[in-house]
């Protein structure tokens, strides 16, 4: 299991999202979705479409990968927190 910092450290940005898409075309490199990234490349922006209905997503697509990232720093502190009330009751 990753440690607290090291899941903060993976959150990704929107605002970085959207220069990848406008600069470098590279939105879903910058979300480890490289398989993605090579079709989206290789297709030149599914042919100007994917481009258009990317412009309206990547904010999405962030917010569902930082929502993944996010679920896994509450199950921490959950189990943080069992692990402190476990310690209590077995010191009573």
């Amino acid at each position: 299991m990753k440690s607290k910092t090291q899941l903060q450290s993976e959150l990704k940005s929107t605002g970085t999202a959207y220069v990848m898409y406008w600069f470098l075309g590279c939105h879903y490199g910058y979300l480890g979705k490289w398989g993605i990234q090579l079709a989206y490349w290789f297709t030149l922006g599914g042919f100007g479409m994917w481009i258009l209905i990317d412009l309206f997503r990547v904010g999405g697509i962030v917010r569902r990968y930082n929502n993944k990232i996010y679920a896994e720093l509450e199950e921490i502190d959950e189990q943080k927190h069992r692990q402190t009330l476990e310690m209590l009751a077995a010191s009573r």
